[in-house]
């Protein structure tokens, strides 16, 4: 077995409460925690917390999944989003980039897992949705309206098990922002506007998926269906936002935020905001949780964020040579098995210095 299936097992294997995002702090979102520190208040979160075992499960499958799309996404940066949970703690400890990233991406996370558990019928508090989505008294559609380019021109109508996001979205909010919501501080005021930032990922880009009916595949009529975008979709629209992140100030009113530049204009709800300068990430620091780059691996045909002179911060780099396996000499034997020798191939790499 190669090592990356090797390493998909151990993935699929390990417990979801391991997540090093659920490291038990109180900055982290660690579900067991917050229900811990908050069993004697009232509301939807305690209800949440005593009475709905598996929507808890959802929410802590929810973290962890956005703790690997993080990793995923910053895999070639300075800041990689790194496991090593004294830094993380000290990254969510203030407001720069990276933690609004953090915050949206987990927010994220907890709307698609407990949608794709509605779906799944894993969850005996919600189901998926069947026929058109539910209207209002006034006859308009809630809370989610589809771009015009996924509505398909054929003839179709509402039908099959459509993704019950409304459940997700609402579910995310009661259990990640109820804490917040009597709080006005500018701290306070970012976190629940990424947490928002990364509902809308998910909400804002549903779509329809389609089954043709008819007689030889003649799709005379189509029953269509909701659909979430697949999480690696909403993980590239949330870096992108990061990558146009607004810096914010504390309005006069003591209750919003404007951008810190006159000249900047108004950040929306999709975006995502911060209040601090990131650190540079080069040289490690504790203070700011980084852990430098030395040793990393970069690219050095590369011009994004893995180049080695992106990636080193001009420190340089050094070549090095690793021996790695990998399958050969394959024959297929009858019937039915595959034989490959293990061969040994060395390959050149670069690390910072």
């Amino acid at each position: 077995m190669r090592p990356v299936v090797i390493a998909a097992c151990l993935l699929l294997l390990a417990p979801i409460t391991d997540s090093w995002w659920a490291s038990g702090s109180a900055v982290i979102l660690d579900p067991r925690m917050v229900c811990k520190k908050n069993r004697r208040t009232r509301g939807r979160l305690a209800q949440i917390c005593r009475n709905e075992t598996g929507l808890l499960k959802e929410i802590i499958r929810g973290v962890t999944l956005g703790a690997t799309e993080c990793a995923h996404q910053f895999r070639t940066r300075r800041w990689n989003c790194t496991t090593q949970r004294r830094s993380m703690r000290k990254i969510l400890m203030r407001d720069t980039r990276e933690t609004g990233f953090v915050n949206a991406i987990t927010a994220a996370g907890v709307t698609y897992a407990i949608t794709r558990a509605c779906t799944a019928g894993s969850l005996l508090e919600c189901s998926c949705e069947k026929g058109a989505p539910p209207k209002s008294r006034r006859g308009k559609v809630l809370p989610i309206t589809l771009p015009p380019s996924t509505v398909p021109t054929e003839r179709w109508q509402w039908g099959g098990c459509s993704d019950n996001v409304r459940f997700g979205l609402r579910k995310s909010r009661e259990f990640m922002d109820s804490r917040y919501r009597k709080r006005s501080d500018i701290k306070t005021m970012i976190k629940l506007h990424n947490h928002n930032a990364g509902r809308l990922a998910i909400k804002n880009n549903m779509r329809i998926e389609c089954k043709c009916h008819g007689v030889s595949g003649s799709c005379m009529l189509r029953t269509c269906w909701w659909r979430m975008p697949t999480f690696r979709e909403v993980g590239d629209k949330l870096r992108d936002r990061f990558e146009g992140a607004a810096k914010v100030i504390a309005s006069n009113d003591g209750g919003s935020f404007m951008p810190e530049s006159p000249s900047i204009k108004r950040p929306g709800k999709r975006d995502i905001i911060y209040s601090e300068e990131s650190p540079d990430f080069c040289t490690p620091n504790m203070k700011t949780g980084s852990l430098g780059t030395e040793g990393r691996q970069c690219n050095v045909s590369s011009a994004g964020t893995d180049s080695c002179d992106q990636l080193c911060c001009r420190r340089g780099y050094k070549h090095t040579t690793v021996k790695e396996t990998e399958n050969c000499n394959c024959q297929f034997k009858w019937c039915c098995e595959v034989i490959c020798d293990t061969c040994y191939v060395k390959r050149d790499i670069q690390k910072c210095l």
